[in-house]
């Protein structure tokens, strides 16, 4: 591991890495993709960081698995990527220092889990109760025909989000240091991955509950809905199944991303067709 890159980060001043964390915060929408979402945004922020900490040549492989654990799916609100990032900068920092004793793992273990609560937040926030408040100043002037209109709604929309975002990511670099050192003193490293690994299964369930919407139309008479039955043994149990089924051909099979899409948008309008399935 190389010891100038440690430096060179640790004497970084916190106010440049800040500011990285907030303008990559507000880039997180960039490159959005279908696949894994904020997830080359994500790196790109993060890119800063690890390049500082691997500069020499012969340390190419860890910043390679830096690159590669930064671009697994994310999605989050954007505001509050700053949160996010200013953690996962904290913990590469600790795993540069420290690889033999900190499980790299964890970072994006961290990542899934703060990313259905903040975003639950961040959305309520920003989507539900600022950006509402912003329009509807700014249409109400507008339909009186004032300029002032888009230029209060959007001057709302900037003077909330901007000092929201930098201060998140305040707290994020500055306290995610204090959680690393307490996790890593404290040896409870093992304990938070398992509740970082449940809270990201209750995030991919839900994800799979209310994006996947598929069902069967198939009954036998009367009596016999096979929608009625399944949903009898586990509610949304064929998203589920279907999203596992993807994981499986993706990961075992090994087949790319895009003939699985291609797959399933053929699979489904022949099963529709058939009167099979329904969405």
């Amino acid at each position: 591991m190389s010891e100038k890159g440690i430096e060179a980060q640790k004497n970084y001043p916190l106010k440049k890495k800040l500011k990285e964390i907030f303008w990559g915060a507000w880039c997180m929408q960039t490159n959005w993709n279908y696949e894994r979402q904020m997830n080359t945004a994500y790196m790109y922020a993060m890119s800063h960081c690890i390049d500082r900490l691997y500069p020499d040549p012969e340390d190419i492989e860890k910043k390679k698995e830096a690159y590669r654990r930064h671009l697994e799916f994310f999605n989050i609100t954007p505001q509050f990527a700053a949160l996010t990032l200013g953690i996962s900068e904290a913990m590469e920092e600790q795993y540069a220092e420290d690889p033999e004793h900190f499980d790299p793992k964890m970072i994006n273990s961290v990542k899934v889990a703060l990313m259905g609560p903040m975003s639950g937040i961040g959305d309520s926030l920003f989507q539900g109760t600022i950006r509402v408040i912003a329009m509807s100043i700014g249409i109400s002037l507008a339909q009186q025909g004032s300029v002032l209109g888009p230029i209060i709604a959007i001057a709302i929309s900037i003077a909330t989000s901007v000092p929201i975002t930098w201060e998140l990511a305040k707290f994020g670099y500055t306290k995610g240091q204090e959680f690393v050192k307490q996790i890593s003193e404290s040896n409870v490293m093992d304990k938070v991955m398992f509740v970082c690994s449940v809270v990201g299964l209750f995030v991919i369930g839900g994800m799979s509950a209310t994006l996947v919407d598929i069902t069967t139309p198939l009954k036998f008479g009367d009596s016999f809905v096979l929608q009625d039955v399944l949903d009898g043994i586990m509610p949304k149990i064929l998203p589920l199944a279907l999203t596992w089924l993807m994981y499986w051909i993706i990961k075992k099979g090994k087949v790319k991303p895009m003939w699985v899409i291609i797959g399933c948008f053929v699979a489904g309008i022949i099963l529709n067709y058939f009167g099979i399935l329904a969405a």
